[in-house]
């Protein structure tokens, strides 16, 4: 009986290296639990979508995708914990995620010392700057850049003649983030900041801050924060029967912004991936095909009853389907497979058509976003 007994667990042993073999691991960590989980979770079934139709198909080369998940919890400490434990103990071929831009510049140093390919899903450019703000070469980030959000936010202001604005910026990463990309772009498009305030993202009223720039007489008031301060400001702002346009950030096209602010977020603009006028794109548009089927394997879950679909839904997918099209081209090698991740060119994905070099670890242009406006309680394009 021992004998059979130590058989069987010879060939368990045997067989333990042969199935690891037959998966490639990928880390996968997002604000599950803290300030920002409204977007986290939905990211993180985003994910489990994307590597369940990868697996359903096939895998990559008969390898299934299997995903080590965790909850970064808000905090970037606990992010450079875990992304220590995905290089070091999981041993994970890639990293997807964060959330929030710092706890993405808290695991930047980590990954590149553990030379860990990691596609953040944060909405901050420092993640894949160099200089001060450290080396980025293991960094690929999937929503748009800020800078690039900023400019075709600034496009449409000067085709609509609104030269002149107020600037209320959040007072985190991004916030900051978002008002030293409008600083440097601005004289570029004629574009003048009379006033700029700062709240912070969990400030229950800004109307101190709407007043001071209401006095500087703009013809706009821009916002730049995600989360529930934004739709704060737009109600303030109707409080204050302030008659200005107002101008959200990239981050905040999503029907949440619209249940919060209620009334009060009629005619309000702000640039978006296309993924929220899906119905509205040209049938030649490339990207049309794409974001229609995520949009259908997306709701055939049901997760729109919970978390409707919103600008950030498509960032999992479009990182994750990258990462697997390098794999299948050059393996789970890691500098082979940052420099393929880096080669990325023509993918057609939800937030738009990618194209990365060594200075960009994005890839997206200003033709990646459009302008839309709530109207009807809806977003639509904006005229």
């Amino acid at each position: 009986m021992k004998k059979i007994f130590g058989l069987i667990l010879s060939l368990m042993l045997l067989a333990a290296p042969a199935m690891a073999a037959d998966t490639i691991k990928l880390g996968a960590f997002f604000d599950l639990s803290g300030h920002a989980s409204f977007i986290g979770t939905p990211t993180k079934l985003v994910a489990e979508i994307v590597v369940d139709k990868i697996n359903a198909e096939g895998g990559i080369d008969g390898k299934m995708l299997e995903l080590e998940i965790a909850d970064t919890e808000g905090d970037p400490a606990k992010a450079a914990s875990i992304a220590k434990k995905f290089i070091y103990k999981d041993e994970v071929v890639a990293i997807i995620g964060p959330t929030l831009t710092g706890t993405g510049m808290n695991v930047k140093a980590i990954v590149d010392k553990g030379t860990t390919p990691t596609f953040m899903t944060v909405g901050g450019d420092p993640v894949i700057m160099g200089g001060k703000f450290g080396p980025y070469q293991w960094v690929f980030k999937s929503p748009q850049r800020s800078s690039i959000a900023v400019e075709r936010l600034f496009i449409y202001l000067k085709e609509k003649r609104l030269t002149k604005v107020a600037l209320l910026s959040a007072d985190d990463s991004f916030g900051k983030d978002g008002a030293r990309w409008m600083d440097q772009l601005a004289p570029k498009y004629g574009i003048e900041i009379v006033a700029k305030e700062s709240f912070g993202t969990r400030d229950t009223d800004m109307t101190a801050q709407l007043t001071n720039a209401k006095n500087a007489n703009p013809q706009a008031i821009l916002v730049w924060t995600i989360g529930p301060a934004g739709s704060i400001i737009a109600k303030n702002k109707a409080q204050l029967s302030i008659d200005l346009p107002l101008f959200q950030c990239h981050g905040l096209p999503d029907p949440k912004y619209i249940e919060l602010a209620g009334a009060a977020s009629e005619g309000d603009r702000m640039p978006s991936t296309k993924l929220m006028v899906a119905d509205e794109l040209a049938d030649n548009d490339p990207q049309k095909q794409v974001i229609q089927e995520f949009i259908k394997l997306y709701k055939e879950k049901g997760y729109d009853q919970q978390f409707p679909i919103n600008t950030h839904s498509g960032y999992a997918w479009d990182a994750i389907m990258m990462v697997a099209d390098a794999i299948k081209k050059v393996g789970t090698d890691k500098e082979a497979l940052r420099a393929e991740i880096e080669k990325s060119r023509n993918y057609v994905g939800i937030s738009g058509t990618y194209n990365l070099t060594a200075e960009d670890h994005n890839g997206l242009g200003v033709d990646s976003m459009v302008i839309v406006q709530v109207k009807d309680g809806k977003f639509v394009l904006a005229d």
